[in-house]
């Protein structure tokens, strides 16, 4: 080989290398590197709205639902349910004093939900351990549910009602049906709990694929129908929250888009520029302690628009 050939040889080699080295670096930054930054999240929460008390009468506050409401994976005090309650140790500047111990005075609080748990077991298990309150206690709810009815068992077991992973759009149509039913039992039971009035605050379902349906880095099997019946899962919630006057739907899906395992592939419609970052922890499925002050600041704006004097 002469010596302008070799030359020619090593530049190729060189190139090939680099190019490849590029290659798996962008790779991993964006289909791999998920950056949960640091910080609070950029959800303006109304002080002028906590300025004053809303009620002197007494509130109890009910946690229902999945790990999200139980707080899964957050650090101590840093729930969205614990935060609602009130501040906790190093509170953002921002947000001190914003908590509904800050304008309810005789707030009392028990959180019922369980991690890993389905609606069907919402009905079963957790209704039952909320007893019939006086007429003189006004019934303050938030919960989650359904979404571990569609991401259980990963796609690991054949799809089953509570645990339709993989279902196909058809299969599952019985069981989008039967949640519906189920929820509004769940809904006309806690009304029930409640004689002296109540106010129901349910999320619907985020989605840690950023609007792909595709979860495949994360290493879950392809669900092609999976965005569709996640789509309709949360249509159920509208449609039974809607002609409830004390029920208010708490939109975390639509927030929480471009935070997920997409969160630094800038090309995708839902890419946040100014906050790149992932707001759930490595399980995909439970917020990371940001993504819990997403939704401590998305469900106190809810409230806050239902009780808040004036608004």
């Amino acid at each position: 080989m002469s010596p302008r050939h070799r030359v020619r040889w090593l530049v190729m080699v060189v190139v090939l290398l680099v190019l490849g080295l590029g290659g798996s670096a962008a790779g991993w930054h964006f289909w791999l590197r998920r950056p949960v930054g640091a910080g609070p999240v950029r959800i303006d929460v109304s002080r002028e709205a906590f300025a004053a008390a809303w009620t002197e009468g007494e509130v109890f506050l009910v946690g229902m639902g999945d790990s999200i409401t139980a707080g899964f994976g957050a650090s101590p005090g840093r729930s969205y349910f614990d935060r609602l309650i009130r501040n906790p140790p190093g509170e953002f500047p921002e947000l001190r004093g914003i908590a509904l111990t800050s304008v309810l005075p005789r707030l009392r609080s028990t959180n019922l939900s369980i991690s890993g748990s389905t609606s069907l077991q919402h009905e079963k298990a957790q209704l039952p351990r909320l007893a019939r309150q006086p007429t003189n206690t006004f019934g303050l709810v938030v919960m989650t549910t359904g979404g571990n009815d569609l991401i259980h068992n990963y796609g690991q077991t054949p799809p089953v009602e509570g645990s339709m992973f993989g279902a196909t759009w058809d299969q599952a149509q019985t069981w989008v049906q039967n949640f519906e039913a189920r929820l509004e039992r769940i809904l006309n039971r806690v009304e029930d709990s409640f004689p002296g009035g109540c106010r129901i605050f349910i999320a619907n379902i985020y989605d840690p694929s950023d609007g792909t349906g595709d979860l495949r880095p994360v290493l879950l099997p392809r669900w092609p129908d999976g965005l569709r019946l996640h789509a309709a899962y949360n249509q159920v919630i509208h449609a039974v929250a809607q002609p409830r006057a004390n029920v208010t739907v708490v939109d975390i899906h639509r927030p929480f888009l471009g935070h997920g395992i997409y969160c630094t592939q800038f090309w995708l419609p839902h890419y946040d520029r100014a906050d790149p970052h992932h707001w759930y922890l490595e399980n995909v499925e439970d917020p990371n302690d940001r993504g819990y002050d997403a939704l401590r600041r998305l469900f106190l704006n809810a409230i806050a628009k239902e009780f808040a004097p004036g608004r």
